[in-house]
């Protein structure tokens, strides 16, 4: 399920915009930074300091995260059950590994996704004939804009 491609996206990205809702129905999006592909139909991710995305998922496991390169304006949108870990509980010192994070000491809580649904995201730009190549010298300007002190390369 996971193509290549995707699994590329998360690997090179990492950054994951998690939504999630509440029984009672209220929305919480909340980004993660520490994605990993467990396999061809799990992503994970490890929990830092998010106790409102940990109790949505306890009471309600359904999930979506999306994935976008912000300079060629492509991604991915994954949607599926999420399985909560906690430290301490079976599998976790298996999973912690996998996320490779620098923060691993950290991390309370591993979140895996058994992803169902994977779905392509791309820029409205593309509509009109806009090219890949064209969108990220766009959006590489941009970004050097913003930081001019730093320097950025291709």
């Amino acid at each position: 399920m996971l193509t290549p491609d995707m699994q590329r996206i998360i690997g090179e990205q990492r950054l994951g915009f998690v939504a999630t809702a509440s029984l009672d129905g209220i929305p919480n999006v909340s980004p993660k930074g520490s994605f990993a592909v467990i396999d061809e139909r799990t992503i994970a991710f490890g929990e830092m300091r998010s106790p409102g995305t940990i109790r949505n998922l306890k009471a309600n496991p359904r999930i979506e995260v999306n994935f976008v390169d912000p300079f060629v304006r492509k991604g991915y949108r994954f949607a599926g059950t999420a399985t909560v870990v906690e430290r301490g509980e079976a599998g976790f010192d298996t999973l912690l590994p996998k996320l490779r994070s620098t923060l691993a000491h950290r991390i309370r809580t591993i979140v895996t996704i058994a992803v169902t649904k994977a779905l392509p995201i791309t820029s409205p730009a593309y509509d009109e004939g806009t090219t890949e190549p064209e969108l990220r010298r766009v959006w590489t300007s941009r970004f050097r804009r913003l930081q001019p002190s730093e320097r950025f390369e291709e």
